[in-house]
């Protein structure tokens, strides 16, 4: 049976000058509204011990549009503006509920520039999009097709550090579980190979960061060369965001063919429960660990499990999966990472990676 699912479909888009302006005005207008509402809501808390609510914000909104200095927030649309204090009270909820931590200021210059967009701020109509304030529809890359008779619910638009244009629609769909599977698989991830299965199959590490190093070193000493504030230090600092994009790009790329593949051909999929916070303090590995992306990885097999009907096991953070022998059960001692293969006291032959994704299998099974 199908089931509905809420899907985000993200394309390029190339806006008109005029769409540019508009973007830019909003981005800026969504981005002083969340601060300012922030800096509210921490003043009332902090001197009066008072919890601010959405509803308080969003008649500080009001207000604020009334006074001539911040006249300007009247000249974008109010949707963007009303969804950046939603968000906002979405962040005070999870902090509160100890899920997250305490909300920060957005940064114009890190923080990503975007606007969100509910049904009765856009326009949707034989296949063009067409947001507040605008006159003309988006120039979007269909890149692929919506879903059929899919009526998009939110669209998000945004843009990156390398100026790429991009529009996120929200769509529900109805997706069909695929046909039950008889394998299973255990999944170790790994720096040489990105994944080693329990069948013995190794998928290498594309090391997309590392293929780019060179060009990105490039770009970054052209980019300290540049005087700050100058024209030719912000055409620098683009060249710099689009290697970063086209290495992230890649990456994504491979992740999303390699996850697919996983949730086709297994009906169980097992994985370590990994903490990839703690990990990438070790200055030896963080660079080789964040270019292997295992958080995305096991965030992208979370899902696609959830959608086609599979099911995904995570094992404890703790379990010696290396260490143990998985033929008879015998715990070396001590296994450092030099070792890349041992034998048992009982005569098999391991090799470090594929022991251990037959070991995170057996312990994923007996968790069920």
């Amino acid at each position: 049976m199908a089931r509905i699912v809420k899907r985000a479909y993200k394309y390029r888009f190339y806006p008109t000058p005029e769409q540019a302006d508009e973007l830019a005005r909003t981005f800026g207008c969504v981005r002083y509204i969340y601060n300012k509402a922030l800096q509210e809501r921490t003043r009332a808390y902090t001197q009066q011990g008072r919890r601010v609510s959405y509803v308080e914000t969003s008649a500080m909104l009001t207000a604020w549009k009334k006074t001539p200095e911040l006249a300007f927030l009247g000249e974008v649309s109010s949707v963007p503006l009303q969804q950046a204090l939603r968000h906002l009270q979405a962040g005070f909820a999870n902090f509160f509920a100890k899920r997250a931590k305490y909300p920060t200021f957005k940064s114009r210059k890190k923080s990503r520039a975007s606007a969100e967009y509910t049904r009765s701020a856009f326009r949707w109509r034989d296949g063009q999009l067409t947001l507040a304030k605008m006159n003309a529809p988006l120039n979007i890359r269909w890149s692929r097709p919506l879903p059929e008779g899919a009526q998009p619910s939110t669209v998000t638009a945004s843009r990156d550090s390398a100026g790429r244009w991009f529009v996120s629609i929200l769509v529900e769909e109805a997706i069909r579980p695929l046909d039950p599977a008889d394998n299973r698989v255990g999944v170790d991830a790994g720096i040489t190979a990105l994944v080693t299965l329990s069948t013995g199959e190794k998928v290498t590490n594309p090391t997309h960061e590392r293929a780019d190093r060179r060009t990105l070193a490039r770009a970054q000493r052209a980019l300290a060369r540049k005087a700050k504030g100058s024209n030719n230090r912000a055409k620098a600092r683009i060249k710099v965001a689009r290697v970063y994009a086209r290495i992230a790009d890649r990456r994504r790329d491979h992740l999303h063919k390699v996850t697919t593949r996983l949730v086709r051909e297994n009906q169980v999929i097992a994985v370590e429960d990994l903490t990839v916070r703690t990990m990438v303090r070790n200055r030896s590995l963080a660079r080789a660990i964040s270019d292997a992306a295992w958080r995305e990885l096991r965030s992208m097999l979370e899902y696609k499990c959830a959608w086609y009907g599979r099911e995904m096991v995570a094992v404890d953070r703790w379990f010696p999966s290396s260490k143990l022998c998985s033929a008879c059960g015998t715990l070396q001692q001590s296994m450092p990472l030099s070792i890349r293969s041992w034998t048992c006291a009982c005569g098999v032959a391991h090799d470090r990676d594929i022991n251990a994704a037959k070991n995170i299998l057996a312990a994923g099974l007996a968790e069920r």
